[in-house]
């Protein structure tokens, strides 16, 4: 029976072999197997994935496996004499020497406010006038000092004549004369008072016009409209502060360790965010006397020329300066170096074919298309010229 079913399923299968085996009653295993029979072999993958790059790992080096490994060249890591630099950050800010508080001498209330903060201003321009009790009591004793003046010199005249006719001694005169001296001095004082408070004498007012005392930015701004201005015993900053901005300064913390690097008069190459790709350049005018007790860091000031007003107050700034002396440190062309997962390899050879993938630490780009190797590489080391390339062809075997 077994051999009759077999016969029935390669001739008709598997319409004609099912059937046959309902037929004959065969077993339910048998009617699996016989199905099992029937089916197709899966058909076999035409193609492969690629394979791996033939890299090995050797004492915690990558040794890189190519083909016809003479056709990448080689060259010799040399030494360049080069500056040390240090970078540090810092912001802008303005130069305090040309910094000038506007004051109101006479003490009252801000009737007129023409500026704001930040604005630009000239050297005299009218910013604010206040209306101040003080205008009338200089006026008063100003106009009083003129009277005493014309009633002594009408005294002094009429002496002089009695004087020359004999008619009075000569120390009435003098006491005549003693006393147009005093009124004098005291109508120039009251002249003065009238000029300081900026009360024109000739067009008396009771509003006080205060203008810029130099050209600039304000800066700060320490009065609002029909608020209070003036000096007063608890002192005052001034009512407006207007900077010249045409020097600024950027004040950069500097770590203790690094202070030996800085000196006074060194140059700086200032960058910032606002500005990529350009650099501005300063000079070091102080360094700090006292270190921040926690971030062991010292205040280094930076002069910096400013005549287009590109550096404005608050923004962040990074200052690189150079060292005065410059030190021999390794460099290779910098296609010699591999950038990979944010990782600098060199390929070195290895013998045999292959080559050995250092992990090197990388420093400054120098002129002539040269790198600056800190550490992995030293001089006199071979490493293949064009490290990219060698990674590609080891990639594509």
């Amino acid at each position: 029976m077994t051999m009759k079913l077999k016969m029935q399923q390669d001739q008709d299968c598997p319409k004609q072999g099912i059937a046959g085996l309902y037929r004959i009653g065969a077993p339910l295993l048998l009617f699996a197997l016989s199905l099992a029979g029937c089916k197709q072999a899966p058909a076999p993958q035409s193609a492969e994935a690629p394979p791996a790059p033939q890299v090995e790992e050797v004492n915690g080096s990558s040794l890189v496996h190519v083909d016809g490994p003479g056709r990448f060249s080689l060259v010799q890591a040399s030494t360049q004499p080069v500056r040390s630099k240090l970078s540090v950050t810092g912001s802008v800010n303005p130069d305090v020497s040309r910094e000038i508080p506007v004051l109101s001498l006479a003490n009252g209330r801000v009737v007129a406010l023409h500026v704001g903060l930040g604005d630009t201003v000239r050297k005299g321009q009218l910013v604010m006038e206040v209306q101040s009790p003080d205008v009338a009591t200089a006026f008063n004793g100003y106009l009083k000092a003129v009277n005493d003046e014309h009633l002594t010199s009408v005294t002094l005249e009429r002496d002089n004549l009695l004087l020359d006719k004999g008619a009075i001694p000569k120390s009435q005169q003098q006491a005549a004369q003693d006393g147009e001296d005093d009124a004098r001095a005291d109508l120039t004082a009251a002249e003065q008072q009238l000029k300081i408070l900026g009360v024109d004498r000739n067009h008396p007012s009771e509003n006080v016009r205060i203008y810029a005392p130099t050209g600039g930015v304000v800066t700060a701004q320490n009065v609002t409209a029909a608020g209070a201005a003036g000096i007063t015993y608890a002192g005052a900053a001034g009512s407006l502060t207007i900077a010249d901005l045409s020097h600024v300064w950027v004040i950069c913390d500097v770590y203790e360790n690094d202070l030996a690097n800085v000196h006074l008069g060194q140059h700086a190459d200032i960058t910032l965010n606002a500005f990529p790709g350009k650099t501005f350049s300063g000079t070091i005018s102080d360094i700090g006397a006292q270190l921040d007790p926690s971030l062991r860091t010292a205040k280094v000031r930076i002069q910096v020329e400013n005549p287009q007003h590109l550096l404005r107050i608050g923004m962040f700034a990074t200052a690189t300066l150079e060292g005065a002396r410059a030190e021999q440190r390794t460099v290779v062309p910098a296609a010699a170096v591999l950038q990979l997962h944010d990782r600098s390899y060199v390929f070195e050879p290895a013998g045999n074919g292959t080559f050995k993938r250092v992990l090197v630490k990388t420093g400054d780009t120098l002129p002539g298309n040269l790198l600056e190797i800190t550490a992995g590489v030293q001089p006199g080391d071979q490493v293949v010229n064009n490290a990219l390339d060698l990674e590609n062809a080891a990639e594509q075997q």
